[in-house]
């Protein structure tokens, strides 16, 4: 499996993801939803949920929105789906901002697919009131014939401007071939390495 087909299948699969969680209500036979907000002194607190189930699936989502008055602020949301079929999904996300202009961002979701395939990722990022930031990331795939493919990374950059990072990258076809990547990045500086191996485990060319 090349880099570039496991790149389109996480990309495919994470998109089922949003769609899934996003089952249309007016398809849900069995709906509900909730909302509650509250303010006392500035500090804002609220809730909202939604859930339906119908001959398409169900879902289930969320979202909590708080604030303290004084610049501070965080907000959840998660949901899921289940498909008639079988297939099922999840996501989850949370970010975060304070007054001293830190903030940061975390997200996670999965998909099972009713033929036997699945796919998940999550990735992690932060920054400071300095000009510090950082990322990092991961997502796999495993495909219902059996070939399989994950990748994970990272990133710093730090206020005076310099930066690193990189990505690991492995990937198994359903014949038993084999692609394993690290890309490494510094301050302008790129190097690759990479190495293919058949299902035997001898060195071939990546193409």
């Amino acid at each position: 499996m090349h880099l570039q087909k496991f790149n389109v299948l996480v990309a495919a699969l994470v998109m089922t993801t949003g769609l899934a969680a996003s089952i249309d209500d007016a398809d849900a036979r069995q709906r509900s939803r909730a909302r509650s907000v509250s303010n006392i002194d500035g500090a804002r607190q609220a809730h909202t949920s939604a859930s339906g189930s119908g001959v398409r699936g169900s879902y289930a989502r969320s979202r909590t929105l708080s604030t303290d008055g004084q610049g501070n602020g965080s907000i959840t949301r998660s949901g899921s789906a289940t498909g008639a079929n079988g297939g099922d999904a999840s996501y989850q996300a949370q970010a975060y901002r304070n007054a001293d202009g830190s903030a940061g961002r975390s997200t996670s979701a999965y998909v099972d697919s009713a033929n036997g395939g699945s796919a998940s990722r999550s990735a992690t990022s932060s920054r400071d009131g300095t000009g510090n930031a950082s990322r990092s990331a991961s997502a796999s795939a495993q495909g219902a014939n059996g070939g399989s493919a994950s990748t994970e990374g990272g990133f710093t950059k730090n206020a005076d401007g310099t930066y690193s990072g990189g990505r690991d990258t492995t990937a198994t076809g359903s014949q038993g071939n084999t692609y394993s990547g690290s890309t490494d990045y510094s301050n302008g500086q790129v190097s690759h390495t990479s190495t293919c191996t058949n299902a035997a485990g001898e060195v071939i060319a990546c193409r």
